[in-house]
């Protein structure tokens, strides 16, 4: 079997990793990466293919999936909610682009999402589809609702993590290993291990506590699909002015209309009931003098966090406490390093407190470990990382490891 990464394999960002097999080729992931204040990046170009495949929906995974489709009209396999959150997450990408004013490097239209949705083949965990040769299998991957790993099928057998998390958190159950002689793996967070994620929790209760008690309102940054979701369940049991913003509540939704890949879809509803959606400018008026604000976006590079932000930034009572990763050139890793954030007013200090908690939906490095022993691999490539020497050092010895360029063919 054949495998050419088209990108991603040496970075985060614009995934997408080609299988030829007697002749044939089929795709999985194909994705963006995205730059504060820059167009996105695609991946290589793809050969034509029989199909491609999608772990889930975040966009440095499916982003350029429209894309394929209006060149190829190809196949577009995976399940019904990352399908329709991917479809959400398109329409936003070309929102974003009319608005910065680079469609025409975004080059897809809303035609072509409506394309690849009529393209959509349903496969599920523990579901098998035949294609080039090839038998394909979905496995649960943990990460987010409906993440899914592929076990392919040929001479031999190869496993593609994409994204995966090991430990349950209160969204998802965690991935469990399934034995292959090829691991193609994520590696995002090698040589990095999160703090236990029950005390990680805790902090963050205990300080939106702390912060309203004084007087001041918790504004939570989130990633729209998955963090969002995630943080409501942790803070659900609080009895707070709770409002959650932005796209986030349209996902919201939609894992409602999906229960299956939810953990516990109880405590999801009541989460849902505690917190406030704001749809309206009188809404988002209440909101403002909420006392806990989840919103989007994560990296505070746009959306209605900006604006409870700027009502917030000089009140010494308040917090912003950032729950998920920072890009380099993001407002948020700018506010952790240097206090201060880029708005269409200009650049704002940042007053209120600042805080960082892990809640990371990666696998962390010792977890990863563990996840490629309970495989039992003879093969392990590293991808998805900029710093999977950390992890291919721990794995030498016991593993033929590959860590391959994207745009070169290898062979496992």
């Amino acid at each position: 079997m054949k495998l050419k990464f088209l990108g991603g394999a040496e970075m985060v960002g614009k995934l997408g990793m080609l299988v030829e097999n007697q002749g044939a080729n089929i795709l999985f992931e194909y994705g963006l990466r995205l730059v504060k204040k820059e167009p996105p990046e695609f991946p290589l170009p793809a050969p034509k293919v029989e199909g491609v495949f999608i772990t889930h929906s975040h966009l440095d995974h499916s982003g350029a999936v429209p894309l394929l489709v209006q060149q190829q009209d190809c196949d577009v396999y995976c399940n019904d909610l990352t399908m329709e959150v991917a479809s959400l997450l398109f329409r936003d990408s070309i929102k974003i682009a009319k608005a910065e004013d680079y469609s025409h490097i975004l080059r897809f239209t809303e035609n072509d999402v409506r394309r690849t949705l009529e393209n959509f083949k349903f496969i599920g965990p523990g579901d098998t589809h035949s294609i080039a040769g090839m038998e394909v299998r979905a496995h649960s991957a943990g990460h987010i609702p409906g993440a899914q790993m592929y076990e392919i099928k040929g001479e031999s057998t190869t496993l593609f993590t994409g994204d995966l998390h090991t430990e349950s958190t209160r969204l998802s159950y965690g991935a469990k290993p399934v034995k292959c002689d090829n691991l193609v793996i994520e590696a995002t967070y090698a040589g990095r291990n999160h703090p236990a994620r029950k005390k990680s929790e805790a902090l963050l209760i205990q300080k939106v506590r702390e912060v309203v008690e004084r007087g001041g309102t918790a504004i939570v940054p989130c990633f729209a699909v998955g963090r969002m979701q995630e943080v409501m369940l942790i803070l659900k049991d609080l009895n707070y002015d709770m409002w959650v913003d932005g796209m986030g509540k349209v996902v919201n939704g939609l894992y409602l209309d999906y229960p299956n890949y939810l953990r516990n879809v109880k405590d999801f509803k009541m989460a849902r009931r505690k917190f406030q959606p704001v749809r309206t400018a009188s809404a988002r008026d209440r909101a403002r003098r909420g006392q806990v604000i989840i919103t989007t976006s994560g990296m505070l590079d746009g959306g209605p966090v900006l604006h409870y932000l700027d009502d917030q930034k000089d009140n010494s009572k308040s917090a912003v406490m950032m729950t998920g990763y920072q890009a380099e050139n993001s407002n948020g890793r700018m506010l952790l390093e240097k206090g201060v954030i880029e708005t269409p007013k200009g650049i704002s200090k940042i007053q209120c407190e600042v805080m960082t908690f892990d809640l990371s939906a990666h696998a962390d490095h010792d977890e990863l470990l563990g996840f490629i022993k309970g495989c039992q691999p003879e093969k392990v490539v590293l991808m998805h990382s900029d710093n999977r020497e950390e992890l291919a050092q721990d794995l030498e010895g016991d593993y033929e490891v590959f860590m391959p360029q994207s745009g070169n063919w290898f062979e496992v």
